[in-house]
């Protein structure tokens, strides 16, 4: 195996915009990176995410002209 082909692999902070801080190893050449957001305030993972089913093109005919 070759020596020092590798990245190296290196601490880095995560700050998101809502005041969580994350600690990860990473190959990137930074020591922060700022988020604007995160597990704990994204709306996929609290829970608070609006599920919206317009239907295809289709549907939207049909309701618009009342045909069934």
């Amino acid at each position: 195996m070759k020596k020092e082909i590798h990245p190296k692999y290196k601490k880095m902070i995560i700050n998101c915009a809502c005041g969580n801080i994350i600690n990860i190893f990473s190959t990137l050449n930074k020591k922060n990176l700022n988020v604007d957001v995160c597990f704990k305030c994204h709306p996929f993972y609290t829970g608070k995410q609006r599920v919206i089913s317009q239907g295809g093109r289709i549907e939207q005919f049909n309701k618009k002209f009342s045909i069934v």
